[in-house]
């Protein structure tokens, strides 16, 4: 079983002391690995933490993932939409493809680590319903983070009958865990050395964005050009080997999914994301897809620049229209807090092997 303890101290190492429910999901998802016997006589298989964004719950399952010594495997949940889909494409015909590739799928994993659990799509819905029999046919330990209570998960009306079963599947085998606290941990963090988000749009912000593209990218040019995201073509301003620049329009008023985003951050370790006009995030779609956006650069640890027409913050309080948009705003004011720490800068800061080796003296 893991020591309680030692989780504790790695959260306070991040200036949290957890709080009630906090301990409380510590407790079990410590719980998870203790002695087989003792496993398999209790009632949960897996625990599904959800609340208010900011809430320490990714900072606390990711935590004990961390310290659990088994074969296991953590993704956000855009990531494993997409590796179902594609293996479903090559997945021969049969009475059960769904279940041979859920199966297929969670092979020699013993621990699965879902961030931001979502179900707003009904395709969606009944794949997550049967990979989920699946996996609790086969005993996988499933650690699951949410803003949605179960009851909450496919919320369209239309739909959320169909759903229900996969639902009470969770209530019985998940210990559910609301983390209520009042304290969103994502604000408030001392702001990084130099900025990340720029407003207005003016010669000013433009000269900024060309220092910093050139500080990562001292050998690159800046100069437009053409790349591919998930096999759609996408027109940066300058692209990098590190940073992509581009504007919000083709990023985001285009029509584009999340596996272009996916496939922008396997490539790049930062965006820039030019003239965003704050009246485009009116449009629903637009509006979803900087959700996309964010969650996928967030989850990747990615660095993100913003150049905006008004402070980006003030321009998507009040909005409607997308799901999980307070998450968003959540993890935009993490992005430019010092405790963001993105592959960016790590891979800047990282010192080369010249540096690293000792001096020698003749």
């Amino acid at each position: 079983m893991l020591d309680e303890a030692l989780i504790a101290a790695r959260l306070a190492a991040h200036g949290i002391v957890p709080d009630a429910k906090q301990r409380d999901a510590i407790a079990a998802l410590a719980a998870l690995f203790g002695p087989a016997t003792r496993r398999n006589h209790s009632r949960y298989q897996g625990v599904y933490c959800h609340g208010l964004p900011g809430r320490g719950k990714s900072l606390v399952v990711d935590t004990v993932f961390e310290l659990a010594d088994c074969r296991k495997r953590r993704l956000h949940f855009h990531e494993f939409l997409r590796e179902m889909n594609r293996r479903l494409v090559s997945e021969p015909r049969g009475d059960d493809r769904l279940g041979s590739v859920s199966t297929q799928w969670l092979d020699g994993i013993e621990l699965l680590c879902f961030d931001e659990f979502h179900v707003h799509d009904i395709a969606d819905a009944f794949l997550m319903g049967r990979f989920l029999d699946t996996a609790i046919r086969l005993g996988t330990r499933i650690m699951l983070t949410s803003n949605y209570a179960p009851d909450g998960l496919l919320s369209d009306p239309e739909f959320h009958e169909r759903f229900v079963p996969t639902i009470e599947q969770i209530k019985r085998h998940f210990r559910v865990i609301h983390f209520d606290g009042a304290r969103d941990y994502r604000f408030g963090g001392e702001a990084q050395p130099s900025p990340r988000f720029f407003s207005p749009l003016d010669a000013v912000t433009s000269r900024a964005l060309q220092d910093l593209f050139l500080r990562y990218e001292s050998s690159g040019a800046l100069q437009a050009a053409k790349v591919n995201a998930a096999g759609r073509p996408l027109t940066a301003r300058a692209v990098g080997a590190a940073l992509l620049w581009a504007d919000f329009e083709t990023l985001c008023v285009e029509s584009r999914s999340h596996l272009d985003y996916l496939d922008l951050a396997e490539r790049w370790q930062g965006i820039i994301v030019d003239h965003v006009h704050t009246k485009w995030l009116t449009k629903p779609q637009t509006l979803q897809r900087l959700v996309w956006l964010v969650d996928i650069l967030y989850d990747r640890k990615r660095a993100l620049f913003i150049a905006s027409d008004q402070p980006i913050h003030a321009a998507l309080r009040g909005l409607e229209g997308a799901h999980d948009l307070s998450r968003t705003l959540s993890r935009l004011a993490q992005m430019q807090s010092r405790t963001y720490r993105n592959t960016l800068d790590a891979a800047i800061d990282r010192p080369t092997s010249t540096e690293s080796e000792p001096q020698r003296h003749a």
